[in-house]
């Protein structure tokens, strides 16, 4: 039982508990990955029932499905990835997703990579979007 059903974070914990199989204990790693790589990501519950995690917009979205869990990245056409993790949705323009199956191995190191790349993604993103007025000024310094 939820002791608050508005709890995005409690939504996510008790999904987890419900995938008793080898699912639950992915998206289990798979979230602690996300948290650690860093401190101001905010978990959210849409669309009916996927856990979602935010910092300044969207990083990635999981849903676990009868023989794989997948982490849907909202832009992660547009994100680095050395360790060639994404394995889903490659022809896309603009999500990627990694799908992890039973047995596979996590490399925590280049998830959480890849999480710090889209969360400055996003940052950039943010201040393109941002109005003139609030953009930071640079002073140009006179020559003598």
């Amino acid at each position: 039982m939820l002791k608050d059903p508005t709890n995005p974070s409690e939504r996510i914990d008790q999904l987890i508990a419900k995938l008793t199989d080898w699912r639950g204990k992915t998206l289990a790693s798979i979230r602690k990955s996300i948290l650690e790589a860093d401190r101001e990501i905010i978990e959210e519950w849409k669309w009916m029932g996927s856990p979602v995690w935010s910092h300044d917009g969207i990083i990635a979205v999981a849903n676990a499905h009868k023989e794989k869990v997948k982490l849907t990245f909202s832009h992660g056409a547009s994100l680095p990835d050395p360790d060639k993790l994404f394995n889903a949705g490659l022809e896309g323009n603009a999500r990627r997703a990694i799908d992890f199956f039973e047995g596979d191995r996590i490399d925590e190191r280049a998830l959480k990579n890849l999480i710090r790349a889209a969360v400055d993604f996003n940052q950039i993103k943010l201040k393109k979007k941002a109005p003139a007025g609030t953009r930071a000024k640079v002073h140009k310094s006179k020559k003598t």
